[in-house]
């Protein structure tokens, strides 16, 4: 999140307030359809994703009949969830005629089984409500993505995951023992599909891109309840290649955040700790709270000041104040309730796993909202996550250092965004899951409200972005990144093959694909790269022309200065 000092005071005080404007729906419909979008109000190619129409089953009886419907009309399907945190278009039906379905009124939670400890729930349910549910039972889900904001089936069908290689590792699916399936029948029915930890196609449905059908329920292994204790470290970048892996292998909630500007880490140290240990430790992470949005706007016109003015240097000043002065009020963690005071923070997992304040609280006409709700002038950005091999992170960081060391002030713009996060991700069964134990790691920058307007200093992270992607052969995040990180990623998956096979099985006449989907799968003619005017700039394209940038801006395509496959949008004004 990126707000400036002087701001950061007051945007904490007004943190724990109860009145903010919760995120708009995705789904809007009229007389002319309706339209989907993201949390953040756009998709990489800014496109609008139309429909002819949206259904909000309750129950997995209606479900079944959505499906039915689409399946006799032949429409295309595709599925929603509360707030649609995915950046691609994973949402979009295709064409204008397709079919929405929403899974926000599939929330319940379904039972508990204390003595097996496992818990099944819709697929709508929100992460927060699985977490808080368990815990009525002393039970816990392990491992959680950061942001308490998405659903069971959001999750599982972008693999989305917290950070450990302990045990089964940190991605949610790993902790699935169960599904129930809507899948589309020939012939215009629909049929729920059951499948259990001993079924060969869990480990499709697992991380599946909404590909196989409509997840209608799934249960999850949990654990006894626990505490945790954590302690943030800031040391230097010195020997951050040499200790990555050892330290991911050693804590086993564990993350680094990375400033390279600054050349300071910051290293998370958080494990197990008997429950008897004394804490009330409470995760309300600033960037997930509501802020005030005559502060956000502030902070975004700032920044669009130094992009406009070229100031890197007044974003690595600002980008040191605010480190600062987020480390010193522990960048959101709390001793308890009323506020941070020192490390360690101790206290139960499911107060630490997860933030998201920003969620829960009462309409207030937008004087305050989340920091990205695209109602005001807040956060607009893009994001570029990738996988990258245990084996090779040494190598990929070694490389990052030297494109810093060749313009020392060309990364702190992500430094404003919170650095780079690293968390540590365990190889999958999954067929879309990790290849193998890998470091993911998650960048995130400014994005102009201007497609055709290039970013400060945009070539490294365009060079990092390939470098990690190609070089060093990362896998992105199914729900974030820019189409670019999608090309031909089906062939990264040792078991891409067999998913494309149980694709065909669950749905043969393609009713739940898109363009999109269809491109990211290699089927058909569908690309998810675009070419067009500008369309490196938006990470719609790999450059291979002055033109894919911004020549008449003095952005230019040019080779990688390290990794000189690269192709990159250079300023040479």
């Amino acid at each position: 999140m990126n707000f400036f000092p002087f701001l950061l005071l007051l945007l904490n005080v007004n943190s724990n307030g109860v009145c903010c404007s919760p995120p708009a729906p995705p789904v809007k419909c009229g007389t002319a359809g309706c339209t989907v979008s993201n949390a953040y109000g756009i998709f990489p190619d800014r496109s609008t994703c139309r429909a002819a129409a949206a259904v909000f089953p309750s129950s997995e009886e209606e479900l079944v009949v959505a499906v039915a419907a689409g399946s006799r009309n032949k429409q295309k399907m595709r599925v929603v969830t509360r707030w649609s945190h995915s950046i691609p278009k994973l949402v979009c039906p295709g064409g204008e005629e397709g079919l929405i379905i929403s899974t926000q009124e599939l929330k319940r939670v379904v039972s508990v089984d204390e003595e097996s400890m496992r818990m099944s729930v819709e697929s709508g349910a929100a992460l927060w409500d699985i977490i808080s549910a368990a815990a009525e039972y002393k039970l816990a889900l392990p491992h959680t993505p950061y942001w308490k904001g998405l659903t069971i089936g959001g999750i599982l069908c972008t693999g989305a995951h917290g950070s450990s290689v302990f045990g089964k590792g940190s991605a949610v699916h790993e902790y699935v023992v169960g599904m129930r399936l809507v899948v589309p029948l020939r012939g215009g029915n629909a049929s729920v599909v059951t499948l259990n930890s001993s079924h060969a196609d869990l480990d499709a449905a697992k991380v599946s891109l909404g590909l196989l059908g409509v997840i209608s329920q799934v249960t999850l292994q949990l654990q006894p309840m626990f505490k945790r204790s954590i302690t943030n470290v800031k040391k230097d970048e010195t020997d951050l290649e040499q200790s990555i892996v050892e330290f991911g292998r050693t804590h086993e909630f564990g993350d680094v955040t990375w400033y390279p500007g600054q050349r300071k880490v910051i290293y998370r140290i958080d494990g197990r700790v008997p429950v008897n240990q004394f804490g009330d430790g409470v995760n309300d992470f600033i960037g997930f709270r509501q802020t005030l949005t005559a502060g956000l706007a502030i902070t975004r016109s700032a920044e669009e000041l130094q992009e406009s003015t070229k100031d890197a240097k007044g974003k690595c000043m600002t980008a040191r104040l605010q480190v600062g002065a987020l480390q010193r009020i522990g960048s959101g963690f709390k001793n308890n309730d009323l506020g941070f005071y020192k490390y360690p923070i101790v206290g139960y997992h499911n107060k630490l796993q997860a933030a998201g304040s920003c969620l829960n609280s009462i309409e207030d006409l937008l004087l305050m909202a989340c920091p990205w709700d695209p109602r005001i002038k807040g956060e607009f950005f893009h994001q570029t996550t990738m996988k990258i091999s245990m084996t090779k992170i040494s190598d990929f960081i070694t490389d990052i250092k030297k494109l810093r060391d060749l313009n020392p002030s060309g990364l702190c713009g992500v430094e404003l965004y919170n650095g780079i996060l690293m968390r540590f991700v365990k190889a999958s069964s999954a067929y879309l899951g990790a290849n193998e134990d890998s470091v993911d790691l998650d960048f995130t920058y400014y994005r102009s409200k201007d497609p055709m307007v290039p970013r400060l200093n945009e070539d490294m992270l365009e060079e990092i972005e390939q470098m990690g992607l190609f070089k060093y052969g990362g896998t992105p995040h199914w729900g974030k990144n820019r189409n670019i990180a999608f090309q031909g990623v089906l062939n990264k998956y040792k078991k891409g093959g067999d998913f494309l096979k149980a694709v065909k099985k669950y749905d043969p006449d393609g009713l739940f694909s898109n363009e999109w989907t269809d491109g990211v799968m290699g089927i058909g003619k569908e690309e998810v790269v675009i070419d067009k005017d500008g369309c490196a700039l938006e990470g719609l394209c790999l450059c291979a022309e002055d033109r894919h940038c911004a020549p008449l801006k003095g952005y230019f395509c040019r080779a990688g200065r390290v990794y000189i496959d690269a192709r990159v949008c250079r300023y040479e004004g």
